[in-house]
């Protein structure tokens, strides 16, 4: 009889959804990704270029599919398709009975498009709906970076129906055109006659990456001043971002669009905070699940993280709602000791953007290399 771990059993039940990021074969194989499910509180998986080249690169899961793709001439732009979307789709069947439990809220797997195409809308919008289409599960969401060219490709894509999982967002600025796109997509679809109740989506803030930036500037000033602000404005900015939320879908002063849209079935497209395993040794290893513990949010961590938590991981309610005041005092501190954040939120999205394309890239030469490998045989 397998029970939950209470700690992160604490965490779900103060309405934090808490997704595991990271996918392989081996964990799908194994029954690893269904035992986290029944002892992890896991209630939905993300993926990335990253995640998947490393998985490829890692023992031999993949080896008899490669052969058969080798033999039948597959070349590595299909190869990659039909290894990635083969597994996201066995883990949205794992997910599955979740997603029926939640309402459809949960159990959601994601998988991205071609970060080469993060600047290009209408191939980002074409890509989206083939890999909706391949996948073929209705808990599958498709990740899209929040670039601007990606806000048009996010927008068009919701009016299809597809629920989309926004990734890459680092400033509130973006986050609220982000919630713009969203509405603007779902009004759309509604609009077309689509079931608006059926489209899902969050909006994933990315936060510990956030700080390796910022304080890497603050080691720069070395004023007292500028030192006793580092490892503050990641959590700062997520507790700005979800004010900005509860603006739009809670009730608050801009309000007006989702609660008109609501009416007609539409969900509220939720935050997820993303980048959550702690990068400075000197943080706690569980500091971004512990300070970001708020209603209505998502959690993606790394096994490493998710584990730590579920060892000594502490709930304390409700740690984010009435933060923003405090959270903008952080924001005026970093300004005033010569941070410039535009230019940090600027930098992030491009090397978040060029992180994933190379990942891609690599999965394309371990992947080109296998096939050739499998076909000298």
């Amino acid at each position: 009889m397998t029970s939950q771990n209470p700690n992160l059993k604490d965490l779900s039940d103060a309405g934090v959804s808490v997704w595991l990021d990271d996918l392989s074969r081996d964990r799908i194989e194994s029954g690893n990704l269904a035992e986290l499910v029944a002892t992890r509180s896991v209630v939905g998986v993300t993926t990335n270029p990253t995640i998947f080249q490393g998985a490829l690169s890692k023992g031999h899961a993949y080896d008899g599919q490669l052969r058969e793709l080798a033999a039948r001439g597959a070349d590595v732009e299909e190869t990659i398709r039909v290894v990635t979307t083969d597994d996201v789709r066995a883990a949205c069947d794992i997910l599955l009975p979740v997603y029926e439990a939640s309402n459809w809220v949960d159990g959601r797997v994601s998988i991205e498009v071609d970060p080469r195409l993060a600047f290009d809308a209408e191939k980002t919008v074409e890509q989206a709906a083939e890999l909706w289409k391949t996948v073929d599960r209705p808990n599958l969401l498709i990740k899209i970076p929040a670039t601007e060219p990606g806000l048009l490709a996010i927008a068009k894509v919701i009016q299809q129906g597809i629920s989309v999982n926004v990734t890459l967002i680092f400033s509130v600025e973006r986050y609220r055109q982000v919630m713009a796109a969203y509405l603007q997509g779902v009004n759309n679809a509604k609009v077309a006659g689509r079931d608006v109740g059926k489209i899902f989506s969050v909006a994933s803030f990315f936060v510990s990456r956030v700080d390796s930036e910022i304080d890497k500037r603050l080691e720069a000033v070395g004023t007292p001043e500028a030192l006793a602000l580092r490892g503050k404005a990641g959590i700062a900015n997520a507790q700005l971002a979800y004010e900005a939320y509860r603006e739009v879908f809670c009730g608050g002063k801009h309000g007006s669009t989702y609660t008109h849209l609501s009416h007609a079935g539409a969900t509220r497209q939720r935050p997820l905070w993303a980048s959550t395993g702690t990068k400075n040794p000197e943080f706690s290893d569980t500091l971004y699940v512990t300070e970001l513990v708020a209603p209505n949010t998502v959690n993606t961590m790394p096994e490493k993280t998710m584990e730590a938590f579920a060892d000594h991981g502490a709930v304390r309610g409700d740690v984010v709602t009435g933060t923003a005041a405090r959270a903008q005092e952080v924001f005026d501190k970093l300004a005033a000791v010569g941070v410039d954040l535009p230019d940090v939120f600027a930098l992030l999205e491009r090397e978040g953007v060029e992180k994933f394309e190379v990942s891609w890239n690599e999965l394309l030469e371990a992947t080109a290399a296998e096939l050739q490998k499998t076909a000298a045989g």
